[in-house]
């Protein structure tokens, strides 16, 4: 049975977390983050379970973050990693919305905000941007594909996001 969750999916950066603190504040619905998740969990920034650990120990505790919501979460926004979709139980968590964006736009989204320095350093996948842009390529194409619904936020106010995403999973 497919839950009453919102999934929010993208590629790094693009604003999934933004997206669904606004969302949760128009709904009335709770946010959570499955880095967020994660990082409780283990009690260590994602970037520093990346260094100690690995890709490998992470998407197997995006995994374990991934069966906890699926036996426990109910009605609530989830803004997921850029990799969660991998998950093989991933669909069915809830309604999956792509924020959609190109690279370059996600790029100058990041670089605008106030502390871009900050956000870009907490992400070690863009480090290397060529690297980054070869990910994104290959993501694209299956966050559309694995997408119940998708929203581009490529220069759009976060309102008009939120309430475009509210009339979609009405």
């Amino acid at each position: 049975m497919k839950k009453d969750n919102i999934i929010l999916m993208g590629f790094m950066g693009v604003g999934k977390g933004t997206i669904a603190r606004a969302l949760a504040k128009e709904s009335k619905m709770f946010a959570i983050d499955t880095d967020d998740l994660i990082e409780s969990l283990q009690n260590q920034k994602i970037k520093k379970i990346f260094a100690q650990y690995g890709e490998a120990h992470f998407r197997s505790l995006e995994q374990e973050c991934a069966n906890w919501i699926e036996q426990n979460v109910q009605g609530t926004i989830i803004s997921i990693g850029g990799g969660f979709f991998k998950r093989p139980n991933f669909k069915n968590l809830g309604t999956i919305i792509y924020l959609q964006s190109t690279f370059d736009g996600i790029l100058n989204r990041i670089n605008a905000a106030p502390n871009a320095k900050k956000k870009l350093k907490k992400r070690p996948l863009l480090q290397n941007i060529e690297e980054a842009r070869k990910l994104f390529d290959e993501r694209q194409p299956i966050y559309a594909d694995v997408a119940n619904i998708v929203v581009n936020v490529e220069n759009r106010e976060i309102d008009d996001i939120v309430q475009e995403i509210i009339e979609k999973t009405r």
